[in-house]
Order: C-alpha cells, then structure tokens, then sequence
C-alpha cells in the first residue's frame, strides 16, 4: 500500500467502502478519509489498532495525527491507546487545559491540536481499536459532531470485526482472551473505585487514568494491581 493511499488523501464516498473486505488498512484509510470530510471540526482523523500487546496506526488522513498518535505509543499512554483498551469514548474540549495526560497533551497543543474525540471500538476477535479525531480549534466538536463521529466509529469496528475473521483460530482466541482480560480487570478497577468513593463510572475511569499517569505505567497495569491488591488483602483477612 502506497503512502498516499495509507493516508487517506483520495476522494471517497460511502458506496466505495467495503466493509467486508479483509484488506483492513484499505477500509480503514477509507473510513477516515470520509470521517474527516462528514465530521463537523475534524481536522485529521486515523485509526488505532491494538495488537499483541502494542498499539500502531493502521490509518491516518495527514501527518498530524500519525505523529500525535505515535507521540502517545511512545509514552505508552493517551486517550486513543486509553479508549481503545477501555472501550470508551474520550473527548478533550480543550488540549491546553487538559491534565489527565502531562506527558502527551502539552506536545498535542504545541503541534496544533486544540481538541480531539477519541472513540474505543468494541473487541472484536484478535483487534481492539480506537477511531481518533483531531481539531485544530477549542472545542471544536458539538454534540452533532460526536454523534457522526461514532457512527463512524461503528464503520470502523465492522471493518475490524471483518478483517479479524481472516485470523487463524488459535491466534484469535488467544488474542481475543487477552483484549477481554485487560477490559475485564479495568472494569473490576472501575467498580472498586465507585464503591470505596461514590463516584461515577466515568469519574472512576478519570481515576485509573490518573493513577497510569503517576506511576507512569500502563492503565492495564494500574488494573491489575488494584485488583490484586484487594483480592491479597481479602485473603490476609480470612
């Protein structure tokens, strides 16, 4: 596959989008190509995919958003590695202003970026995935926009679910165990959190996120511990 077609610079339309096609980077690129024509704000849009344990960029309509995204694999965190691995949606109103993640936002900003949206797609076998978008304004999505920006985040986990079938079976179940243990123990995480402070699922998740930051380890990871260090002390009280 060529840059330019990897990037998403070509004309697109609805009708040209096969989702069924295991070609994934193909209808990938082509998904956000269309998004950031449909998407009100949007200013460049790619795709993550979570794979074996790392994540990469299997889409991208500029340059801005590959260095973006790759500026968060290289920290190991971020909203579009965060909303993959939790399957939620993640919108920064306001780049300059957001604290959740020090390490990643403040280059975002500098590099243009005011506002992104970034929508976790649901695990489907081998792949987990987050639909990304940029805006190189403040609050630049309305409540319309983030509507039009999960539907087509619903393309996009149909041309990952598609292509995912090409797996082989073994690989599948593996890696499909894997996605679902990382969003089962954040979960768990999520619950403990809202139990022991009274706080909403999203305020629980902003917590989790907090605590990667700190310690400077993956948002799984924090899970894990969290997890296993009530289930130790459990046992020590029994």
């Amino acid at each position: 596959m060529t840059q330019t077609q990897r990037d998403g610079t070509g004309d697109t339309s609805p009708d040209d989008i096969d989702l069924t096609s295991t070609d994934l980077e193909d209808v990938l690129t082509k998904v956000s190509a269309l998004a950031k024509r449909a998407i009100p704000g949007a200013t460049e849009v790619s795709v993550t995919l979570v794979q074996d344990g790392g994540a990469r960029t299997a889409a991208f309509t500029g340059s801005l958003a590959l260095e973006l995204d790759e500026t968060q694999y290289a920290v190991g965190h971020g909203p579009c590695v965060d909303s993959a691995l939790a399957g939620t949606t993640v919108h920064i109103r306001d780049m300059a202003a957001e604290t959740r993640w020090p390490a990643y936002t403040p280059v975002a900003a500098d590099r243009g970026a005011k506002a992104s949206v970034s929508i976790g797609l649901p695990v489907q076998r081998t792949v987990i995935a987050a639909l990304n978008i940029y805006s190189d304004q403040v609050d630049g999505f309305t409540a319309e926009a983030l509507e039009i920006a999960k539907t087509f985040g619903g393309y996009a986990a149909v041309a990952v679910a598609h292509a995912s079938m090409a797996a082989t079976a073994t690989a599948a179940a593996k890696q499909m165990q894997q996605a679902m243990e990382s969003r089962a123990v954040i979960e768990q995480a999520k619950g403990m959190l809202i139990a022991m402070h009274g706080c909403t699922p999203d305020e629980a998740f902003d917590r989790l996120v907090g605590a990667s930051q700190a310690a400077n380890r993956k948002l799984r990871d924090i899970a894990v511990s969290m997890v296993s260090g009530a289930a130790t002390l459990h046992r020590a009280d029994n």
